[in-house]
This record gives C-alpha cells, structure tokens and sequence, in this order.
C-alpha cells in the first residue's frame, strides 16, 4: 500500500481529469495505489456503464497520470 503522500498525489492529479468526465455524467474515484507503482481507480455515473470506459481508462486517465506521475506503471479499473 502506497503512503498517504502518495495517494495524495495521485488524488490531486486526478482532480485535473474530473471535469472531462463530470461533463459527461461520470466521475473517478482513486481506490488505491500499490507499491508496484499501480492505480487502482473506479469509474462512476455514466463512465461504469459507458461503452468507451476502457477508453476513457486507459487512454485519457492513464496516459494523463503517467505523464504526470513517471512512477506509475499502469491504471486499472476496479
């Protein structure tokens, strides 16, 4: 389990990509970041049913935090 400044991070880079997925009816929650440098995040409102969360997951939240956060190895829905 990653510390609490970790989380903190990653919570506060995430707050970058809310409004893209607010403006649609969706949200992020961040569930957890382990040691190995993983994020582990669930989609909300419209995003955890929408046919592009996969998307939206790896290719606007992913992207956008490991260009943020060089640790981050990989961002997977939970």
């Amino acid at each position: 389990m990653a510390n609490q400044i970790e989380m903190s991070l990653v919570e506060e880079k995430l707050e970058r990509v809310r409004p893209m997925l607010q403006r649609d009816g969706g949200d992020v929650k961040l569930i957890d970041v382990t040691e190995e440098g993983v994020v582990k995040v669930q989609l909300q409102g419209a995003c955890s049913g929408c046919p592009g969360a996969t998307m939206t997951l790896k290719h606007l939240i992913e992207q956008f935090l490991m260009q943020e956060i060089p640790e981050i190895k990989e961002v997977v829905g939970v």
